[in-house]
């Protein structure tokens, strides 16, 4: 079993992406729900959303994960500059997998802001959460294989 806290940090952002689909689409069926017959919207959709909280709910557990995530998240970053200072003398060395792993840093931290003190509900939020994920994704695959680093681990480069 690993017990990476990276990996317990990447989890909790897939799961909260999860939620924020799936919040997506129960918005979608809430909607068609109101503008027409119910019976019409729950045959053209997934019949296991109906067996679901409401998107609000949803969104809220979506956003719950994201804050411990973030939390997790920041500790990586901190606990990384403190192992580089030993190896390599420096905390920061803007890096390629340092800036990309700041830049989602950047991204959670703005959705947290936003949800909390912007308002930013729905659709909105889904996406940002979506896109923060799509962002871990990228700089565990593609910043790893194909962009030159201390962190380039395939040897594609």
């Amino acid at each position: 079993m690993n017990n990476d806290p990276g990996m317990r940090t990447v989890g909790g952002f897939a799961i909260a992406c999860g939620l924020a689909v799936t919040q997506l689409m129960q918005a979608r069926r809430e909607r068609r729900s109101r503008a027409s017959s119910e019976d019409v919207a729950r045959l053209s959709d997934p019949r296991f959303l109906a067996t679901l909280p409401p998107a609000d709910a949803l969104e809220s557990l979506a956003y719950r994960f994201v804050i411990v995530g973030f939390v997790f998240w920041t500790f990586t970053l901190i606990a990384g500059a403190i192992w580089a200072n030993d190896s390599w003398g420096r905390y920061w060395g803007f890096d390629t997998k340092e800036v990309w792993t700041f830049v989602i840093w950047v991204l959670y931290a703005g959705y947290i802001h936003a949800r909390a003190t912007r308002g930013w509900r729905g659709t909105r939020s889904a996406w940002l959460c979506i896109i923060g994920f799509i962002t871990v994704l990228f700089n565990f695959t593609i910043v790893n294989m194909f962009f030159k680093g201390l962190h380039a681990y395939s040897g594609l480069s």
